[in-house]
């Protein structure tokens, strides 16, 4: 089963809305979202084999993701 859903940064929040299923969670970083989504997505559809989940995250908006390099 695949999984999709929009996501986008309220400006505080990433939030994620399920995209043909009835959820919506939110994270401070898109880590956050993305574990909050697969606990979201696990309450919504119980009963179904989470191992032929897969999760499809749709950017919506200007997205600004910020990446720290790490010093070697």
């Amino acid at each position: 089963m695949v999984v999709k859903v929009e996501a986008y940064h309220d400006g505080i929040f990433w939030c994620g809305r399920g995209i043909g299923a009835d959820f919506f969670t939110q994270g401070k970083t898109l880590d956050d979202l993305m574990r909050n989504v697969k606990d979201a997505a696990s309450l919504h559809f119980e009963g179904t084999r989470k191992r032929e989940w897969v999760i499809s995250l749709l950017l919506i908006g200007r997205p600004r993701v910020s990446l720290q390099a790490r010093p070697h």
